[in-house]
């Protein structure tokens, strides 16, 4: 992923189609790792392609990726509403006298500054 930053950050750079070298000296100069076997392979994979059509290519991979969660989301929503109507259509409970707990200032015996 570094190597694709790299690739990128020199084509925002100016560069039309950066060199392995111009990868090493990017990663170079925050002090990372450069690994020539997937220079060459990214290079060797971006070499006559447009950046622009790379990327928007990705998109639409990714775009048929499924990312999971929203039908879970639709689920929790569509079980919350039917969980929340049979309630309601219950016929009313005897409401109950709750005692209310007068606070004291029992600490058991500790204190926030002892």
């Amino acid at each position: 992923m570094k190597i694709v930053a790299a690739y990128l950050l020199a084509v925002l750079g100016g560069k039309i189609a950066p060199s392995a070298d111009d990868l090493k000296d990017i990663l170079g100069s925050v002090g990372a790792e450069a690994d020539d076997d997937r220079i060459e392979l990214l290079l060797s994979e971006v070499k006559g392609k447009d950046i622009t059509e790379l990327i928007a290519s990705g998109r639409e991979k990714l775009a048929s990726v499924p990312s999971g969660g929203g039908a879970a989301i639709a689920v929790a929503a569509g079980g919350g509403v039917a969980a929340a109507a049979a309630p309601a259509a219950a016929e009313p409970k005897k409401e109950e006298k709750v005692e209310e707990k007068e606070e004291s200032d029992d600490d058991m015996g500790f204190s926030l500054f002892d």
